[in-house]
C-alpha cells in the first residue's frame, strides 16, 4: 500500500502526522534566535599597540612588522591589514568565512605573546580585540551634564556604562566617543629648568623614584603573620607633585614648582564629541563579528533601565542612534509581506477552484509547510533573519503547486463520476511522479546554494534550505493529507454550486482558445529555434549592459561622513571646521535631519591623526521626510564642496555588512617599496580623478605630513660625553606626552604625563631650550648636538598582507555600478603600474568580485544538476531537453524585467534568476509527465503531448499565477529594508510570466522533437 492510499485509508494518521510537523515547528520557531541576516561576517581579530611619541615610520618597523610576522603563522588567515600612525600601530587580520572567532581569537593571542619579546620595552602591551577597530557601531548612547566636566562625564561614562556593556554576550568593544581620561599633567618650564639646571630627564626620573609601589614581604609571628604594605604611590593631590624634589645640592633644593606645575587634566585634549553643536560624551557598541545585533540591543536596553536607577539627577543620556531598530522594521516588513503573499494565494486559489470545499485543502499545506520549515532551521543551527523569512514568502506560491496539482487531479475524476477514495487514490497515483519530479527538480537548484562557500554560501544557504525544506514539507503533505481530504470533503454532486456553474464558460473558453492556438503554433513548430534564439540574444544584450553591483543600497535613515584637513592641521583648526561642518548640514539638509553627531579628532579606526574629523548623521524616519536617503547624501555632498576647510566624503551604510569600512570602491595597490608607491600616486589619482565612472577619488597613503629630523653629531656628542640614548630621552621626555608613572584617584590607577608646556613647544626654534648634562656635569643646548632639518612624510602607514600598500577609494559616479568602478581601476592600474606592482581589491568591491564568480558556478551547475535528476527521474536523456528549454525563455522574462524597471545584477536579482531554474521546469514537468502516460495509453507523441498540455492548462496557469502573486510584495517594496529585495522580486516574477507563458507552445513543440519514438 503506498503512502497515499495509506492516508486515504487512515485519516487519523494522516491528520497526526501533519499535527507533529506544526508541533515541531513551533518548537523550532521558539527556540531560533532573530537578526538581519545570516552570520556573513568574517571573523575578525585587531591587535593594537601603543607606543607613545614614535612617528608613524619607527612605530611600523620596531612594532607592526614583527607583530605581522608572527601573526603571519596563524591558520586560516584571508586577509592581514595594518595601519602605522603617530603612538599606535593597528594590525586587523582576517579570517575565512566559517572560521571559529574564539579559537582565531586564541591563536592571535599565543602569537602577540611570542611576540612581546620582540616590542620595545618602553612599549605598552598590545591588546587583542574581537572587532574590528574600523567597524561600524551598532548603538551610541550620549551623556551629558550641564554641571559636570567633560572629564567626570568621561569617567561616569567608563565606569558606570561602559564596563557593564562590556560584558554582554557578543559585544566586541565598546567604545566612549569625546573621552578624556584623568591624567596628572606635570607641565614643563624650559626657561626655568635651564635657571635651575635640570633636565627632563633628570624630572623624570625623581618622579619615578619617588612614586613606587613593591612587594615588601610579611612578619611571621609565633600566633598571627601579617602582610606589609609600603604605601610609595602618589595619589592626585597636585602639592604632592609640586613639592617633589627634583635636584638637591647641598642646602640648595630643586622642586618641581620651581621648574613646573601639576594639574589633573586629560590624557588627551585633542577630542571632541558634539551632537547638534552640544559637546558630550557618548557610549557606542562594536558587535563581535557574526554577532546578533538584535539580541546585544535588548541586552543593552535592559541594563541600561537598571543603570538609570544609579544616575545623578543632573546626567542626562539619550539615544543617539540605533542600527537594530531598522533591522526590526526590516523584519516586520518581511512578515507583513508573508501575511499579504499568503492572502493573494489563497484568493488565486479559491478564484480558480472556486468552490471553498476545494480551495480550503492546498490552502492548508500552506501553514503546515512554513510552520514545519522552523524545526528544520533550528536543526540546522538557523536563525530567523530577513533571507529566511524571504524564503518563506517565496515558498507560499510554491508549497500549494503539489496539492493544486493533487486537488486538480482528484477533483476531475470525481467530477466524472469515480467515488472519492475511488478518485484520491487514483489520481494521486495519475501524478505521483509528476509531484516527486518537481519536488526533486525545485530541490535540486538550491542544493548548489547549500554548498557553496564564501559570502554567497553563507548568505543564501539559510535561503536555500528554507526553500528546500518548505517544497520537500509540502510534497509530503500533498501526498498524505491533501488526498485524505480530499476524499474526505469532496463530493459525488449531481451539479457544480451556482458561482462555479456561471465561472465554468470562462474557463473552458479559456482552455479551449489555448488548445486552439497550440494546435496552430505546433502547425508552425518551425518557430521554435526562431524564438530559443530570439531568447539567447536578448539574454547576451542585457546581461553584457545590465550594471553590477553587490546589494543594493537600502534607505537606513543614516549617513556617515569623514573629513580631513590639511596635513599638519592641529585640533584648533579641526574644532572650528567641523564646528562649521555641523553648520553647513544643518543649512543643506536640515529639514531630513534628526541629528548631527561630530568627533573631532576621532583618536579611533583609521582617523587617529589630528586633522581629521567623523560624524554620523541620523535622518528622520522615510515617511517623515521628502528626499529618499541617496537624494540627501547627493545633495549633501554639493553643499560640503563649498566648505574648503576640510576634505569631506559621504557614505552610505551598505546594505550587506562585508567589515568594510569606507568607500564602495577600494583598489589596493602594493610593492615592497614605499618609495614606488609614493612615485605613482599623484599619476594614479590624477587618471582616478578624470574616469567618468568614477565620483569623489582618495588615497589614503600621502606624504605632506611636516616632519621635523633631528640629525645627531655623534663625533660632537662623544666628545662631550653625551649618548645618543640621552639626547634621545631628553627630546622624548619633554615633547612625546611620555608617561612618567602612575598615580591613584578614587582607587583607579591614572597616568602621569610629563611634557613642555604649550609656550615651550610652539615652534621648531623651542628645541634649542632644551639642554642635556654632558660627561662633567656641565648643560649643553641640545641644538649645539643636532642640526634640524624639515621633511614631508607619511603621517600613517598601510600595509596589506605584510607588504607596503597605498588604498584608493572612490565614490561612484551617478549611473555607474560597482563593477563600472571596479572595472575603472583595473584600467588604471594596466596603464600606470608595471610588473613590479601588486595590486588587490578590498572590502566591498573584493566581496563583489568573490560573489560574482560564485554566482556564475551556481548556476551552472544548477542546469547540470536538474537536467540529471529528470533524466534519472524520466529514465531518459532526451525528455529532459524538452523541458530544460523553459529555462532560457524565464531567464530572459527576468532580464527583460529588471532592465525594464532600471534594476541592477545583483545578489539578490542573480538568486532570483538562479530560483527561475526550478520554477518554470516545473511547468514542462506536469506537460512531459502526463504526455507520457497518454503515449503509454496508446496516443501518438503529437496526440498525447496536445492532449498533455491542454489537460495541464489549468493546473500550470493557477500555479504559476500564484507563484507571481506571491512574489508580487517583495517587488513592490512596501516597507523598510524593502528596496534591496526589489530585484529578486522583479526577476521572478518576468521570468515566470514570459517563462510559463512560453512554455505552454515551446515545451510541447520541442517534445515532439525529442521525444523517444520507440517508447
Amino acid at each position: 500500500m503506498r503512502l497515499h492510499e495509506l492516508s486515504i485509508q487512515r485519516p487519523v494518521l494522516a491528520t497526526v502526522m501533519s499535527i507533529v510537523i506544526v508541533v515541531f515547528g513551533i518548537i523550532g520557531m521558539r527556540e531560533l534566535g532573530v537578526r538581519e541576516f545570516p552570520a556573513a561576517e568574517r571573523p575578525i581579530i585587531a591587535v593594537q599597540s601603543a607606543y607613545p611619541g614614535a612617528n608613524a615610520a619607527v612605530v611600523e618597523s620596531q612594532i607592526t612588522e614583527n607583530l605581522e610576522e608572527e601573526l603571519n603563522t596563524v591558520s586560516g588567515i584571508r586577509t592581514m591589514r595594518s595601519i602605522s600612525r603617530e603612538g599606535l600601530s593597528t594590525v586587523t587580520v582576517e579570517f575565512d568565512l566559517g572560521d571559529d572567532l574564539e579559537r582565531a581569537a586564541n591563536d592571535i593571542r599565543d602569537r602577540v605573546g611570542s611576540a612581546m619579546r620582540r616590542l620595545p620595552s618602553d612599549a605598552e602591551a598590545p591588546t587583542v580585540s574581537k572587532a574590528d577597530a574600523d567597524g561600524d557601531p551598532i548603538v551610541f548612547l550620549s551623556v551629558r551634564s550641564d554641571q559636570r566636566s567633560l572629564l567626570e562625564l568621561s569617567a561616569l561614562a567608563d565606569n558606570l556604562f561602559k564596563t557593564r556593556f562590556e560584558t554582554i554576550s557578543g559585544v566586541g568593544q565598546v567604545d566612549i566617543w569625546g573621552y578624556r581620561e584623568y591624567a596628572m599633567r606635570l607641565w614643563l618650564d624650559p626657561d626655568a629648568m635651564a635657571a635651575h639646571q635640570v633636565t627632563a630627564m633628570e624630572v623624570r626620573e625623581a618622579f619615578r623614584a619617588a612614586n613606587v609601589e613593591l612587594p615588601t614581604g610579611r612578619i611571621e609571628g609565633d600566633s598571627i603573620d601579617l602582610n606589609i604594605r609600603t604605601l610609595g604611590r602618589l595619589n592626585d593631590d597636585t602639592e604632592q607633585f609640586d613639592n617633589r624634589v627634583i635636584k638637591r645640592e647641598g642646602d640648595n633644593v630643586v622642586r618641581f614648582r620651581d621648574v613646573g606645575f601639576a594639574e589633573i587634566g586629560p590624557l588627551n585634549e585633542r577630542t571632541l564629541l558634539r551632537r547638534d553643536g552640544i559637546t558630550m560624551v557618548g557610549v557606542v557598541l562594536r558587535p563581535q563579528s557574526g554577532a546578533n545585533e538584535i539580541a546585544i540591543t535588548n541586552e543593552f536596553y535592559r541594563r541600561l533601565e537598571i543603570i538609570k536607577q544609579d544616575l545623578p539627577d543632573d546626567v542626562d543620556v539619550a539615544i543617539g542612534f540605533d542600527d537594530s531598530q531598522f533591522i526590526r522594521a526590516s523584519i516586520r516588513e518581511v512578515v507583513q509581506t508573508l501575511f499579504l503573499a499568503l492572502l493573494l494565494v489563497c484568493g488565486t486559489i479559491f478564484a480558480f477552484l472556486r468552490e471553498w470545499r476545494t480551495a480550503i485543502i492546498p490552502i492548508i499545506t500552506i501553514p503546515i509547510s512554513l510552520i514545519g520549515t522552523f524545526f528544520i532551521l533550528y536543526l540546522a543551527g538557523f536563525s530567523i533573519n530577513i533571507l529566511t523569512l524571504l524564503g518563506m514568502v517565496l515558498a507560499i506560491g510554491l508549497v500549494v503547486d503539489d496539492a493544486i496539482v493533487v486537488v486538480e487531479n482528484i477533483y476531475k475524476r470525481i467530477e466524472r463520476g469515480d467515488a472519492p477514495k475511488i478518485a484520491g487514490a487514483d489520481g494521486v497515483k495519475e501524478i505521483f511522479f509528476a509531484v516527486i519530479a518537481t519536488t526533486l527538480a525545485l530541490t535540486a537548484v538550491f542544493a548548489p546554494l547549500i554548498f557553496l562557500g564564501g559570502l554567497t554560501g553563507v548568505l543564501f544557504r539559510e535561503f536555500g534550505v528554507t526553500l528546500a525544506a518548505a517544497v520537500i514539507i509540502s510534497s509530503f503533505i500533498a501526498l498524505t493529507l491533501t488526498p485524505m481530504l480530499c476524499a474526505k470533503l469532496l463530493k459525488n454532486r449531481p451539479q457544480a454550486p451556482a458561482f462555479h456553474r456561471r465561472t465554468e464558460p470562462f474557463f473552458v473558453a479559456l482552455s479551449d482558445n489555448y488548445r486552439r492556438s497550440l494546435q496552430g503554433f505546433l502547425r508552425h513548430s518551425s518557430w521554435t529555434p526562431l524564438i530559443l534564439l530570439a531568447c539567447l540574444g536578448v539574454i547576451i544584450a542585457i546581461y553584457t549592459t545590465l550594471p553590477e553591483e553587490l546589494a543594493p543600497l537600502e534607505d537606513r535613515s543614516m549617513l556617515i561622513v569623514q573629513a580631513k584637513g590639511p596635513e599638519g592641521a592641529g585640533f584648533d583648526y579641526m574644532y572650528d571646521a567641523m564646528g562649521t561642518y555641523g553648520e553647513t548640514v544643518q543649512e543643506a539638509v536640515g529639514e531630513s535631519v534628526e541629528a548631527v553627531f561630530t568627533v573631532t579628532s576621532p583618536g579611533f579606526g583609521a582617523s587617529m591623526t589630528t586633522n581629521t574629523g567623523f560624524s554620523r548623521i541620523v535622518l528622520k524616519n522615510p515617511d517623515e521626510r521628502e528626499q529618499s536617503q541617496t537624494e540627501v547624501a547627493a545633495e549633501l555632498t554639493r553643499a560640503l564642496v563649498k566648505t574648503p576647510e576640510i576634505q569631506t566624503f559621504v557614505r552610505q551604510i551598505p546594505t550587506i555588512n562585508v567589515g568594510s569600512f569606507g568607500l564602495p570602491v577600494q583598489f589596493v595597490v602594493q610593492h615592497t617599496d614605499v618609495a614606488k608607491i609614493r612615485e605613482m600616486i599623484p599619476q594614479f589619482m590624477e587618471r582616478a580623478r578624470e574616469h567618468p565612472a568614477l565620483g569623489f577619488v582618495d588615497v589614503n597613503l600621502v606624504f605632506n605630513q611636516p616632519e621635523l629630523v633631528l640629525d645627531i653629531d655623534r663625533e660632537r656628542a662623544d666628545t662631550l660625553g653625551v649618548s645618543v640614548r640621552e639626547i634621545s630621552d631628553t627630546v622624548q621626555a619633554s615633547f612625546s606626552g611620555q608617561r612618567y608613572g602612575y598615580f591613584l584617584r578614587d582607587g583607579e590607577q591614572f597616568e602621569i604625563i610629563g611634557q613642555m608646556d604649550r609656550e615651550g613647544r610652539n615652534a621648531p626654534g623651542d628645541l634649542s631650550r632644551l639642554l642635556v648634562r654632558s660627561g662633567d656635569g656641565s648643560m649643553i643646548p641640545i641644538d649645539n648636538l643636532v642640526s634640524i632639518r624639515e621633511q614631508s612624510t607619511a603621517p600613517v602607514l598601510y600595509r596589506f598582507n605584510r607588504f607596503p600598500a597605498a588604498t584608493f577609494s572612490a565614490a561612484l559616479a551617478e549611473g555607474a555600478a560597482l563593477a563600472d568602478g571596479i572595472q575603472a581601476m583595473r584600467e588604471i592600474a594596466a596603464e600606470v603600474l608595471d610588473d613590479t606592482y601588486a595590486t588587490e581589491l578590498a572590502g566591498e568591491s573584493r566581496e563583489f568580485a568573490d560573489t560574482g564568480n560564485s554566482l556564475v558556478f551556481v548556476f551552472g551547475l544548477a542546469l547540470v544538476l536538474i537536467y540529471l535528476v529528470l533524466a534519472a527521474q524520466f529514465e531518459s536523456f532526451r525528455d529532459p531537453l524538452s523541458i530544460m528549454l523553459t529555462v532560457p525563455m524565464a531567464i530572459t522574462g527576468g532580464l527583460i524585467t529588471l532592465w525594464y524597471f532600471g534594476q541592477t545584477l545583483n545578489i539578490f536579482s542573480q538568486i532570483g534568476l538562479i530560483m527561475l531554474i526550478g520554477l518554470v521546469t516545473k511547468n514542462g514537468i506536469l506537460i512531459v509527465e502526463f504526455a507520457n502516460q497518454r503515449r503509454d495509453s496508446g496516443l501518438s507523441i503529437a496526440e498525447a503531448v496536445e492532449e498533455a498540455a491542454a489537460a495541464r492548462f489549468r493546473p500550470i496557469l493557477m500555479t504559476t499565477l500564484s507563484t507571481v502573486l506571491g512574489t508580487l510584495p517583495i517587488a513592490l517594496a512596501l516597507g523598510a529594508g524593502s528596496q534591496s529585495r526589489v530585484p529578486l522580486g522583479l526577476a521572478v516574477i518576468g521570468g515566470m510570466l514570459l517563462g510559463s507563458f512560453l512554455s505552454l507552445y515551446i515545451v510541447p513543440a520541442a517534445y515532439r522533437l525529442f521525444a523517444n519514438p520507440d517508447r
